[in-house]
C-alpha cells in the first residue's frame, strides 16, 4: 500500500492522460504540484533544504542538456521544411525505381531511422508520410508510416539514451548497446508488418529482409556500441538506405538496358552536412578528450556541452543561415524564426522540464524506495517484464522517451549493480518504442494525411496493438539476456 501511495504521483499522470486526455504538459505539472504536496506533508522523506537542493540542480542540469539539443534541433527542422528538403527526398526516392519489398525496407528500415536518428520530432513522418501514400494505397501507408516511426527509438541524436545514462549512472555507449539488442526482436517483427501490409509475399523479399535486419542490428550495435547513441541511429539507418538502394539498382540494371543516373537531392546537404559535423566532432572528441574541459555538475548527474550533439546542430544551423541570406530567393527562411521556434518549443521543453523536476524530487525524497524494493526484491527475469511494462506505461503516456526515462530511469539507478545496465536498457527500449507508437505521433500522421474520424481511430487502436507488442517483444529478449 505505501508502494502504492507513494507512485501516486505517477498514478495521476497516467489518468490525467489516458483516461481524462489532457495535454502531457498539464500533466506533468499536475504531477510535479502532487509530490511538492505530498513531500512536505510529510508522506515520504522528510523534507529538508538540502534535498530540494539536490533536486534543484540535477533537474536544472539535464533540463540544460536536453534543452541544448532540442533548441536548435527544432530549428534545423523548421529550415528544413522552409527549403523544401523533405518534399525532394520524397520525389527523390520515387523516382529510384525501386522494386515493393524494396521499397518498403529502404523506407522502414532506411530512411526513417535514419531521419529520426538525426532529428527527432517525427521530422521523419514529414518525407515518408507523402511518400508512402503516393506509392501504396492509402491505409496500407498510414499503417507503414507508423510502423516507421515506431521502430527507432533512438531519435534526437541519442538523446533519451545519453539523458537515461545519467539517470542510472551508467555509460551511455553500453546503455545504447544493450538497447539495441532489447530491441533486436522488435525491428525484425515490425519490418516483417510492413512487408506484409505491403502486400509483399515472395520468398526472396523475405530472406532480403532478413539480411537487411542483421545489416540494421550490427551496426546499430558497433555504432552504438564504439561511437555512443548520437550517431548509432544515423550509422544504421544510412547504412540500410545505402545497401538496399544499391542492391535495387543493380537489380533494375541486370534488367533494364537503360543505366539510369542516381543523383543525390541538392536540397538536401544539411543532412550531410549534419552527419559530417556529428562524425567530426565525435573524432574530436576521440583525439583530444576536448570536451572534458567544460563541465556540468549537479547533485549527481553532469553534462558536458562540448560534447552534445547540439553542437553539430548549432554549426548546421550557422550553415544555413549563412547560406540563405547569401542568396535571395532564400532570404524570407530567417522571417519568423524566432516566433516559430518559440511556438514549436515550449510545449516540450514544458512537459520535459516538470517530468525531470518530478521524477528528481521523487527520487531525492525516497517516493521512488518501495518501486525499488519491489524491484531488487524479483529474480531478474520477473522483473524484467515488470520494467518492459514501466517503461512502456512511460513513453506512451508522455510521448517522449526523454520523458519516460525521467519517470523510472531514477529507479533503476537505485538497483543493484549486477542487473542494472540490463534493466535501464529494457526501460529505454519499452519507453522509445512505445513513445513512437503514442497519441502524439499518431496525431501527427493524422494531421499530416487530413485523415477522418474513421480512419483515426483504427490507426490509434493500431498504434496501441504495436506498442503492446514491442513491450511483449523487449520482455522477452530481455529475459532471454538475463
Amino acid at each position: 500500500m505505501d508502494a502504492l501511495f507513494h507512485l501516486s504521483p505517477i498514478l495521476l499522470v497516467t489518468a490525467m492522460l489516458v483516461v481524462l486526455r489532457r495535454p502531457p504538459v498539464q500533466a506533468a505539472i499536475a504531477g510535479t504540484l502532487l509530490v511538492v504536496m505530498l513531500w512536505l506533508a510529510g508522506a515520504a522523506d522528510a523534507w529538508h533544504l538540502g534535498s530540494m537542493v539536490a533536486a534543484t540542480e540535477d533537474t536544472a542540469v539535464l533540463f540544460a542538456s536536453t534543452a541544448f539539443v532540442i533548441v536548435p534541433g527544432l530549428a534545423f527542422v523548421i529550415l528544413i521544411e522552409r527549403l523544401g528538403v523533405n518534399l525532394a527526398l520524397s520525389q527523390w526516392v520515387r523516382s529510384l525505381g525501386l522494386g515493393r519489398g524494396d521499397q518498403v525496407v529502404f523506407i522502414v528500415l532506411g530512411l526513417a531511422p535514419l531521419l529520426e536518428a538525426m532529428t527527432g520530432f517525427g521530422v521523419s513522418l514529414i518525407a515518408t508520410v507523402p511518400l508512402l501514400l503516393s506509392l501504396f494505397e492509402r491505409r496500407v501507408a498510414l499503417r507503414i508510416a507508423l510502423v516507421g516511426m515506431a521502430i527507432m527509438p533512438w531519435g534526437t541524436l541519442g538523446l533519451a539514451s545519453v539523458i537515461g545514462a545519467s539517470l542510472a549512472h551508467l555509460d551511455a555507449s553500453a546503455l545504447a548497446s544493450t538497447s539495441a539488442l532489447a530491441s533486436a526482436p522488435v525491428f525484425l517483427a515490425l519490418s516483417a508488418i510492413a512487408l506484409y501490409l505491403a502486400g509483399v509475399r515472395e520468398p526472396r523479399a523475405w530472406g532480403a529482409l532478413g539480411a537487411f535486419w542483421l545489416l540494421f542490428m550490427a551496426v546499430l550495435y558497433g555504432a552504438s556500441r564504439w561511437f555512443g547513441p548520437e550517431v548509432a541511429g544515423v550509422c544504421a539507418g544510412m547504412a540500410t538506405a545505402v545497401t538496399v538502394l544499391a542492391v535495387g539498382l543493380w537489380r533494375l540494371r541486370r534488367s533494364d538496358s537503360e543505366h539510369r543516373a542516381v543523383q543525390w537531392p541538392r536540397q538536401a546537404w544539411p543532412y550531410l552536412v549534419l552527419i559530417v559535423c556529428i562524425v567530426g566532432l565525435k573524432m574530436v572528441w576521440t583525439i583530444t578528450s576536448w570536451q572534458d574541459h567544460w563541465v556540468v555538475a549537479g547533485a549527481q548527474v553532469n553534462w558536458k556541452p562540448l560534447a552534445s550533439p547540439g553542437l553539430a546542430l548549432l554549426l548546421v544551423l550557422g550553415g544555413m543561415w549563412l547560406r540563405a541570406r547569401a542568396t535571395p530567393r532564400q532570404s524570407s527562411l530567417d522571417i519568423s524564426l524566432p516566433q516559430a521556434l518559440a511556438a514549436r518549443a515550449k510545449r516540450p521543453l514544458l512537459t520535459i522540464f516538470f517530468f525531470l523536476a518530478m521524477s528528481q524530487m521523487m527520487v531525492k525524497a525516497g517516493f521512488l524506495a518501495g518501486l525499488m524494493q519491489l524491484l531488487a526484491g524479483l529474480p531478474p527475469t520477473a522483473a524484467t517484464p515488470l520494467v518492459a511494462l514501466f517503461g512502456a506505461l512511460s513513453g506512451y503516456m508522455t510521448g517522449s522517451n526523454v520523458g519516460g526515462n525521467a519517470i523510472f530511469m531514477p529507479a533503476i539507478a537505485l538497483l543493484p549493480e549486477p542487473a542494472r545496465l540490463l534493466l535501464a536498457a529494457v526501460q529505454n527500449s519499452a519507453a522509445g518504442h512505445a513513445a513512437l507508437g503514442s497519441m502524439s505521433i499518431v496525431m501527427l500522421i493524422v494531421g499530416l494525411a487530413k485523415t477522418d474520424a474513421e480512419e483515426e481511430s483504427e490507426l490509434i487502436r493500431f498504434g496501441f496493438a504495436l506498442v503492446c507488442l514491442n513491450t511483449a517483444l523487449v520482455a522477452m529478449v530481455a529475459g532471454f539476456l538475463s
